[in-house]
Order: C-alpha cells, then sequence, then structure tokens
C-alpha cells in the first residue's frame, strides 16, 4: 500500500476558505488517500459535512467539541456541557457519516483553567462525548494539552477501547500507559522542531503511530500555514528516528488508521493509488 491518511485536520478552517480546491488538489498529488476534518464547536459542523460531501471518499467529517471555545478572537474559556447541548442533534442527524467523535479531550494550559471547576467542566464534557462514542461504535480523535495522563486516564476510565491522541505533548513514560490501553498516536509535521516529539516518536512502537497535519496549524515552520502535503514530512522525520524506509512507515501507519478508523476501508481507502513525493524537507 502506498499513500497516506491524514488523522487530525482543520481543513474547515477559514485559513482555506479561498483555495481549499486546490490545498485538496495538492494533498492527493503528495500521495494522501484520504483526510479526517475535525470539529471543534457546533458552529462549524455543518460546514465540514458539506466539506465531505464536496470531496466525496477523500475528506471525512469527524463531529465534536473541543475542549476550549472561543470567546472572541482574543479570549478563550473551558468548554461547558452547554456546549455540547448545541452539538448533539447535529452528531445524532450526522451519526452514519461519521468516522470518529472528535475533536474532544481535556487541555489544561493554566491560562485556560482558572480553578478545580473549570477542569471539571472539561472533564463532563469528554465523558459524555465518550459515551456517545461508545454508543456509536466510533472512535475518538483527542485533544489533550497540557493533560496527557488526566485524559488518558479518564478515557481508560470510561471504557474507551478506540482513541487517537493527536500531537501529544506529554512524556513518553505518559504515552506508553496510553499504548498499552491500545491508542494511536498521531505526529505532526512540526516534529522537525520539537524535541518532545522526536522524544515521544523514539519511544512509541511504530505500530501505534499514526499521521497528521493539524492544519493549518503545527507545520514545520512556525506562523507559516500548515497544509496536508505537509504529510510527508512527519513521515520522512519518524522514518529517520526508527531507522525504518519511509515506505515501512507509509505502509504501517496507514494500516493503523485503517484499523482504528474502520469507515475509511468500508469507503475504499484500501485500494489508493500508487503515488510518490518528496518534500523539500527531506532528510
Amino acid at each position: 500500500m502506498l499513500g497516506y491518511v491524514d488523522c487530525h485536520c482543520h481543513i474547515s478552517a477559514r485559513d482555506f476558505d479561498k483555495d481549499v480546491e486546490e490545498v485538496i488538489e495538492s494533498s492527493k498529488k503528495a500521495g494522501l488517500l484520504a483526510l479526517l476534518a475535525v470539529a471543534e464547536h457546533a458552529g462549524e459542523f455543518s460546514k465540514i459535512i458539506e466539506l465531505s460531501q464536496r470531496f466525496p471518499g477523500f475528506v471525512f467529517p469527524c463531529l465534536g467539541v473541543h475542549p476550549v471555545q472561543d470567546v472572541s478572537p482574543e479570549q478563550q474559556r473551558g468548554a461547558s456541557l452547554q456546549d455540547l447541548d448545541a452539538a448533539l442533534p447535529v452528531i445524532q442527524k450526522y451519526k452514519d457519516e461519521l468516522v470518529a467523535i472528535g475533536e474532544v479531550g481535556l487541555d489544561f494550559t493554566p491560562r485556560l483553567v482558572s480553578s478545580e471547576s473549570d477542569k471539571e467542566n472539561q472533564r463532563q464534557v469528554l465523558i459524555h462525548q465518550a459515551q456517545i462514542a461508545k454508543e456509536l461504535d466510533l472512535p475518538l480523535n483527542v485533544h489533550s494539552r497540557s493533560a496527557g495522563r488526566p485524559t488518558i486516564h479518564l478515557l481508560k476510565e470510561q471504557g474507551v477501547d478506540k482513541a487517537l491522541l493527536h500531537a501529544f505533548d506529554g512524556k513518553p513514560s505518559v504515552a506508553m500507559e496510553g499504548v498499552k490501553a491500545g491508542y494511536f498516536f498521531s505526529i505532526p509535521p512540526s516534529i522537525i522542531r520539537s524535541e518532545q516529539k522526536q522524544k515521544l516518536v523514539k519511544q512509541l512502537p511504530l505500530e501505534n503511530i499514526c499521521l497528521e497535519t493539524d492544519s493549518p496549524a503545527l507545520g514545520p515552520e512556525k506562523q507559516v500555514r500548515n497544509e496536508p502535503k505537509n504529510i510527508i514530512i512527519s513521515a520522512e522525520f519518524i522514518s529517520k528516528i526508527k531507522g525504518v524506509s519511509l515506505e515501512t512507515v507509509m505502509e504501517v501507519t496507514t494500516q493503523n488508521a485503517l484499523r482504528l478508523f474502520p469507515k475509511l476501508k468500508s469507503a475504499g481507502v484500501e485500494n489508493p493509488p500508487v503515488l510518490c513525493f518528496q518534500s523539500k524537507y527531506s532528510i
């Protein structure tokens, strides 16, 4: 199998409004087979569904409530159950089209949580979404910034057995608790400038690694729009760290994605075209 799966991407972001077709086309030329479009709040659900219908068999929708919600361009707060109330009807409406519930999780960044009650609100939102995922037999696409261990522990407590921890920022030893629970970890192109991500990949088994871009964030260069085509950068760096061929990374991470997100397989992602691409950051 030759081709990549971007397991976590914000293709619905305003950054892509003007040229989304070109971005999608360049990602296909770069060897992408599928792109999982994650949501942050109910307000963008319809846009993600529209993109999945506009690019069928390539853009796959994930709907969920992110642990951080925008109040204004300058102000953010932790998610509440009220945020989830607005999301639930739409999740139920499109449940058959979803490949995962996400982006969900915990974010204990100090500037965002001022009290234990803030953390508890986030926990409740995640618990409810974990229950929804189990009811719908869908995996979770998970955010865990500054909350790696609490997130993994909560997922295990809730009996979650299918989860992708995206851009994990915790210690490798904490990540290994997730590995023992059967969870996967997706690696963004920012690995080329993140010693933490490099240490994480060194310890994680390749069988628990997936690829992501988190576009338009977490690209190879700070403050530069990231795109799904940069998935190759993650793969190349993992190849270097693991001492295996790029083709092996491609094969294993794509198989991992198909195991975690089985709806991709039913959509025909298992029969990809043969493509080849090399990034300008090749090592």
